[in-house]
Formats: structure tokens, sequence, C-alpha cells
């Protein structure tokens, strides 16, 4: 299987990890899971994050296809059509984001403005899909249960996993969020566990479990079949519910969920501005 060349980009603030990968034989690249960086307290945006991805997009001389979210983030504002629109390539997520849509668009009274087909982006990638990366063939894999429309991208050898997992040491995505579900997670975890062992596995968070004192964004799916703490082989599927709406109970929602989902529910696009010039985002209360 071809190999993808793979660069990470880590967000200290939310504890993300973005990606180029590109096919080193074309320089044809994906941009996968980047960073808009948003400060509650004041309500600013800045583009740090994003200018570093981009600027090293352009030193490498690679030509972006695909700008690529693996889901509606709820911890981190997508940069999404910033990138396109510094790089080129086309937009793309998983085509279940018309429900997440539909629910989000409902809580925050998003009204008959707010398109709920996917329409804000170019692409919508269906289960099984395949494209190509230069001379790499990509496959879409949706791998819901964090939320519906989670998708895994394997190019190459290479898994991009979104938030299905995480490291071995710190285990799997919360299952609470509106559509989520922990059964549902299992079974898609399963599916990347039938990757050949050898597969590299990209993650889009790591928390740096007790006793570890780096972020690591690489793994692969022999690691994860062997030490996962939740999930490893041998684990069965009602256990792993068990476990995962026990611990789910105990978290706090993320920090930046509001304003996350509705601005990546629109593609990363701001909300238009009010006819003061100043664009709002909602709060909507004791809705959670």
């Amino acid at each position: 299987m071809k190999r993808p060349e793979v660069r990470a980009f880590f967000d200290d603030a939310s504890h993300t990890f973005s990606y180029v990968a590109w096919d080193p034989s074309t320089q044809r690249a994906a941009v996968l899971d980047a960073v808009l960086d948003y400060d509650a307290a004041s309500g600013r945006t800045s583009y740090a994050s994003a200018d570093a991805l981009i600027a090293f997009a352009r030193e490498q001389g690679l030509a972006v296809d695909w700008v690529i979210d693996t889901h509606v983030h709820a911890d981190h504002l997508s940069a999404a059509p910033y990138v396109q629109a510094q790089l080129g390539g086309r937009l793309g997520i998983g085509e279940h984001i018309r429900e997440v849509q539909e629910v989000f668009g409902r809580l925050f009274n998003a009204g008959p403005g707010f398109a709920r087909d996917g329409s804000q982006f170019d692409h919508l990638f269906k289960d099984g899909e395949r494209y190509m990366i230069g001379g790499i063939e990509a496959l879409a894999m949706h791998t819901p249960g964090h939320t519906p429309a989670c998708m895994t991208h394997l190019i190459g050898d290479a898994a991009f996993v979104g938030d299905t997992l995480f490291m071995p040491d710190y285990g799997t995505a919360r299952c609470d969020f509106p559509g989520g579900d922990a059964g549902t997670l299992y079974r898609s975890i399963q599916r990347l566990f039938s990757l050949p062992g050898d597969t590299r596995v990209f993650l889009c968070h790591d928390y740096k479990a007790s006793g570890r004192d780096v972020f690591v964004h690489e793994t692969t799916v022999a690691a994860e079949r062997s030490g996962n703490i939740h999930v490893h082989d041998g684990i069965d599927e009602d256990a792993f519910v068990r476990m995962r709406s026990a611990r789910d109970a105990t978290l706090s929602m993320p920090a930046l969920i509001l304003p996350a989902v509705q601005v990546n529910m629109r593609a990363g696009q701001l909300p238009a501005a009010e006819d003061n010039g100043v664009r709002y985002l909602k709060i909507p209360l004791d809705a959670f």
C-alpha cells in the first residue's frame, strides 16, 4: 500500500492535531481538520494556526486537492474555508452532516436561511467512496458513534480517524453528544481494527494520559487493538457501552462546543454580519 507523507500541526489551546497529507511523487495533497483560532473571552478569531499549515504547504510546493473535516468538531472552530481560499481544493465532509445540521439548526434556531442539506460543502463523502490524492488511493469510511457524521479517511496506509480513537493509553471518544451512541462507536472501532495492523493511525486529539509527558499524534491499528485501555481485543460491546456511558456521565461539556458547532455546521463559515456590521454567535440557555 502506498505511503503518503504526513505533517502534523498541534493547536495547544484545543489539543487538536491538524494534518497535511501528500503524495511525494506528485505533490498533490489533502488538508485535514484545520483549526481557526478563537478566544472565548473576547470573541476574537485569528489565523495563526492555519497560517502555519498554509506556509508549510507553500514551502513544500504542494497542490491541495481536498480540505477535509472528519466531522463537525465540538472543541474548535474549523479553518477549512480560510485554508481553501489560500490553497484551493474542495471542502469535504461526510454525507451524514445533514443529520447534524438538522439537530443543531433547531437548537440554534438557525432559521430557513440555514441549509440543512450539506450544500455549504463542495463534496459530501459517502461510506466506501474512493478518491485520489495524486497517485495514492484514499477511502472514506463512515465511523459514527462520537457523532453521526464522523468519517475516517484512509489515505494509502494512513488512517485519519478524527475523534473516533485516542492514543491507546487514553482510550476513546465520548458518545453523549446529540446523535452519539456508544454501541455504534464500538462497531465503528471494530471496523477500523479490521485494517492491517501496520496501518498508521493519525489522531485528531491527545490529552497526555497520566504518566506521559509529551503529546502524541500517531499510533497503529495493532497498537490500538492490543493496548487501547477502553476497547482492546477481548472487550465486548456490552462492556464497552457500560464503561463509555459511565465515563461520559462524569464529563463536562467542551468549552467551545456552542461557538464551534454553529460555525462548523456551516462548513467553517462565520454567521453573516447583522445590520451593524458585527457577526454574532448564539448561546442557547438551559439547552444542555
